[in-house]
């Protein structure tokens, strides 16, 4: 028994100093951040010509021989010289590539802001902003402000084209529709043109277990459904009431966007592949992101945009730890 208890006071005793060390660690860190640790927000700018240049060079110089090898980068040269020569007289065409990698809450909307910011200060109405969007959809607002977003190129005339190569989906397509020319791969997923609410009800399981739940509100619709309460009829009409003014405004925004879009076919929550997409006009072309540059190349000096904040230490302690206890 003694050596029981041994072990359990051996046990708290690393329990204590691991508590201890832990508490010093925060506060050292949380010090540390008040001093410099601010959190860093970069514009990063990458000229996509010379990426892909560089990545076709490494596979041609192990496939070509030798000599003609040579020779092709000697041409590069002089085509790269007249490209300085011409855009030091006349303004070259420009295109601004931006990515989308949307979540249930469109958080990159952050980033997207600040990234169409900086091009509109800088692009003109002979550049191209190509987005990149990946988008399976979400909440309505905030889907709503990324659409909007993307709007303000469109209000200054500056060409915005969407490429799809997996999904855009319900708030995807919203933020898609915006565009002057929509991209999608064969088989990426298009459509789901309508609005979902869904959640679960405890209020019998509450009642069997001798639970009161009270909700209190001020405004007859204040709340309709409710997941503890007791649901009503008359609450369960009204949400639905609110889903078809939510749909009603969907469908007006591609009728505004794509009037060649026939909504009484497409706005049924349905999704479609690519190639079916294109068929009921949801896009205009066929095609992946990776040829839709390769095609530009000739045309337009091509640079990838995107804006990143990098996260306080704080932040990054608390959301470590949001992830091991949430």
């Amino acid at each position: 028994m003694d050596g029981l208890f041994a072990d359990y006071g051996l046990f708290l005793a690393k329990l204590l100093t691991g508590l201890v060390f832990g508490i010093v660690a925060l506060v050292a860190a949380l010090s540390l951040s008040r001093r410099g640790g601010a959190a860093t927000e970069e514009l990063k700018v990458e000229r996509l010509n010379d990426k892909l240049e560089q990545l076709s060079n490494r596979l041609r110089q192990a496939v070509e021989p030798k000599d003609a090898f040579k020779k092709r980068l000697k041409g590069q040269k002089k085509a790269h010289k007249k490209e300085a020569k011409d855009a030091a007289k006349d303004h070259p065409r420009r295109m601004f590539v931006v990515d989308f990698k949307g979540d249930i809450r469109a958080s990159a909307t952050t980033s997207l802001r600040q990234e169409i910011s900086a091009i509109i200060a800088t692009a003109n109405q002979t550049d191209q902003v190509l987005l990149r969007l990946e988008n399976p959809g979400g909440t309505v607002h905030e889907h709503g402000l990324a659409a909007s977003q993307l709007m303000r190129l469109k209000d200054r005339g500056i060409e915005l084209v969407v490429v799809v190569d997996k999904v855009a989906a319900s708030g995807g397509y919203l933020m898609a529709c915006v565009a002057n020319r929509i991209v999608a791969a064969p088989f990426a997923i298009i459509g789901s043109i309508g609005v979902l609410a869904q959640l679960p009800n405890f209020n019998r399981f509450l009642k069997e277990k001798g639970i009161d739940f009270e909700q209190i509100a001020a405004g007859r619709y204040k709340r309709t459904l409710t997941l503890f309460g007791e649901n009503t009829s008359e609450g369960r009409e009204k949400l639905k009431e609110e889903l078809e003014e939510v749909h009603a405004l969907f469908k007006d925004e591609i009728q505004r966007h794509r009037p060649q879009v026939d909504l009484s076919t497409v706005a049924t929550g349905e999704h479609w592949y690519g190639s079916q997409a294109l068929d009921l006009k949801l896009i205009d072309e066929l095609g992946t992101s990776d040829d839709y540059l390769i095609k530009s190349l000739d045309d337009y000096q091509i640079f990838h945009v995107s804006y990143q904040r990098k996260r306080t230490l704080p932040e990054r302690i608390f959301g470590a730890a949001a992830s091991v206890f949430g």
